[in-house]
């Protein structure tokens, strides 16, 4: 039986040309253990500050914040540093303090030494390393499976994703019910250490760059004016700064409601979450047909409508629906369904369109400018949120959030350069 398992596998990796790489393959386990550690980290770190620390909303605008502060502070540098670095290394190096800066929360409570200061640092520190190793692995990916290879692996991604997606808030909850929320990141640190010894038997190096004699500033000042020259990556660049300003908003809010506003225990709060693997999954499939016949763009203004649904309706759920709690947390579970959907349908057309756009050389300092010009706002949508939540009600900060999410989404349907990509 294990022979004819073999050998069925090994005729489906045939038929797959990034399949068939041994690299390729390794790369791709690698991001399983990260989403799948990351499922579970996304869910208990909130948690520790919302049920250990009895975080305001406030107190969780700025944690949120703190996760989008590097972007606003170090993205532009990080591109040209990128630029002039190999890739896997920083890679590497970036999931190692990855790992140890989530190990440090449970030690922290361990020691009774917890606190939402400590929480606003483990934050930073996980956003600059996002920011750096991030884009340190966009780049290496794009060297890895080349440009017209990007949409098919990303569709890989968000395949497996959507298992992660399925399986890890559930988990999460038991998790953090049995041996509680700061434990239950013990997971996740112990994957990006697994991660780094898969990544590490990658046989693919990316290019070192030569050395360039030009100074940083111009370095940045070029990677700005590349992005404002093109119409296509002006369009993405002020789309993607709107949505995030939106969505970090929106996370700032949405546990707090959950728990608050609809009474959900941890265990109810990562079943419902797990709803969210089917969305991913669903778009995961959607994406090739979608792009294939009406074109990036239309994939793209897909996935901010259905973002935008789930901006507008959450709120609206009331603590007891059909004077049920949890007639409220299936519809809860339902808004995740649709909004991860969308998150999917809109970032994986997003990411390959821009780098598509780019060449080699300006690679780094693109994705980096773009992050900065597309996150630096975060901040102030986290903070903004937490504010409006603090003095008046937690779900006049998420209609605040959905009201946004409406225009957003009539402004990119107004977008020529967005709505004119086609296949």
């Amino acid at each position: 039986m294990f022979t004819v398992f073999r050998s069925y596998l090994a005729e489906q990796l045939s038929k797959d040309a990034l399949l068939r790489s041994a690299d390729f393959r390794r790369y791709w386990i690698s991001s399983i253990l990260n989403g799948f550690g990351g499922q579970i980290s996304a869910l208990a770190l909130p948690l520790c500050s919302v049920l250990l620390l009895h975080a305001s909303p406030a107190q969780m605008g700025m944690m949120t914040a703190a996760q989008a502060i590097p972007f606003a502070l170090f993205a532009l540098p990080a591109g040209v540093w990128l630029d002039r670095r190999a890739k896997l290394p920083i890679l590497l190096a970036s999931k190692i303090v990855q790992a140890l800066t989530l190990a440090s929360v449970p030690l922290g409570w361990w020691l009774g030494m917890l606190s939402m200061p400590w929480m606003y640092t483990v934050a930073f520190i996980m956003g600059m390393c996002s920011l750096v190793g991030g884009g340190a692995e966009q780049i290496f990916l794009t060297f890895m499976v080349g440009r017209e290879g990007l949409i098919d692996a990303q569709s890989k991604f968000a395949a497996t994703d959507s298992a992660s997606r399925l399986i890890a808030p559930g988990m999460a909850g038991i998790l953090i019910q049995w041996l509680s929320a700061p434990f239950a990141i013990l997971v996740n640190a112990a994957t990006f250490l697994c991660s780094v010894q898969l990544m590490r038997k990658v046989s693919v190096r990316d290019p070192v760059p030569p050395p360039s004699d030009k100074h940083p500033l111009r370095d940045i000042r070029d990677g700005l004016a590349y992005i404002w020259q093109q119409p296509l990556l002006r369009a993405l660049a002020w789309s993607a700064a709107a949505w995030h300003l939106l969505f970090y908003g929106y996370s700032a809010l949405v546990l707090l409601f959950a728990t608050r506003e609809l009474g959900m225990s941890p265990g109810v709060l990562g079943t419902a979450q797990m709803l969210g693997g089917i969305g991913v999954f669903v778009s995961s499939l959607l994406l090739k047909p979608l792009n294939r016949r009406y074109g990036q763009g239309v994939t793209i203004l897909l996935g901010v409508g259905a973002t935008a649904m789930g901006f507008v309706l959450m709120p609206a759920i009331p603590a007891t629906l059909f004077g049920s709690a949890t007639a409220s947390a299936v519809a809860y579970a339902a808004l995740v369904f649709f909004f991860d959907c969308g998150v999917m349908l809109y970032f994986v057309p997003y990411m390959a369109l821009r780098q598509k756009a780019t060449p080699d050389e300006f690679l780094g300092r693109m994705i980096s400018t773009m992050r900065f010009l597309t996150i630096a706002t975060a901040p102030l949508g986290a903070l903004a949120a937490g504010y409006v939540a603090d003095h008046f009600s937690i779900r006049t900060g998420l209609a605040c959030v959905a009201a946004g999410g409406v225009a957003l989404t009539a402004a990119m349907l107004l977008s020529r350069p967005i709505r004119s990509v086609r296949p």
